[in-house]
């Protein structure tokens, strides 16, 4: 019975030390990262210029902390929106009829359930109701850094509920979110790991973003991404978010 109780003991401790790890860390990065700044920001606009075939690509993200989001670029004179969402419908511009086109129910869901981690979901995972585990030391390009998986709400991949699972690497020098990576669980990539690393932080408005972004998959193809302008509460075209198809 003692040997019972001690081993249950220890488990109880463990656990409650490894979630008090986890949430230490990353209440440290958010701290790191701005800590209460973070609260009178309300939307981020990223922007940039895309090299692309020998052409100049203007690019424009924007988030918002109420879940609202778009892409927008201008290619060969037309300017094109890419997932936006208004807080009820996901659209994009279709390449081929110029026109907008609503993502599937499915899709469209997914978003609703995520679209309010803002910045993202280490600063926000007590509200959003996440589960975050610390899962030891990793190194990232030479940098020793902290492995937190991120239990998220379910997902609906075909019409099931799939688990939503992403990985943070946080550095144990500088205290920053350095790389995320997350299984893909539909399409053509299904079973690859995506990948984004995180790098060039620099300060606006009392919070710090990451001016240069890497986005593709683990041991494979990546996109650079580097910011010319980050604006935080910047004057948005609300029309911008809107579907206006039929």
């Amino acid at each position: 019975m003692k040997s019972v109780l001690l081993f249950a003991s220890l488990l109880v401790l463990h656990t409650f030390s490894t979630a008090q790890s986890a949430e230490s860390i990353l209440r440290e990065c958010h701290e790191t990262l701005g800590g209460a700044n973070w609260n009178q920001v309300n939307s981020i606009k990223y922007v940039t210029v895309l090299e692309q075939g020998g052409m100049q690509i203007p690019l424009e993200v924007v988030q918002m902390r109420d879940g609202r989001m778009y892409v927008k670029f201008v290619y060969q004179g037309m300017e094109m929106i890419q997932n936006a969402y208004d807080g009820t419908t996901l659209w994009s511009t279709n390449f081929m009829t110029q026109k907008p086109e609503k993502a599937t129910t499915e899709d469209t869901e997914n978003v609703r359930r995520s679209c309010k981690e803002f910045p993202n979901a280490l600063a926000c995972w007590q509200e959003m109701g996440y589960t975050p585990t610390y899962e030891g030391e990793q190194d990232v390009d030479g940098a020793k850094c902290y492995k937190i998986r991120m239990d998220k709400k379910t997902q609906l991949v075909e019409g099931k509920e799939v688990p939503k699972v992403e990985y943070y690497y946080i550095d144990k020098d500088s205290k920053a979110l350095i790389m995320t990576e997350e299984e893909i669980v539909s399409g053509e990539m299904k079973g690859m790991i995506g990948q984004s690393k995180l790098s060039d932080y620099q300060e606006v408005n009392g919070v710090f973003i990451p001016f240069a972004q890497a986005e593709g998959l683990k041991d494979g193809y990546s996109q650079n991404l580097t910011f010319d302008k980050v604006e935080i509460n910047a004057v948005i075209d609300e029309s911008l978010f809107q579907y206006k198809g039929e």
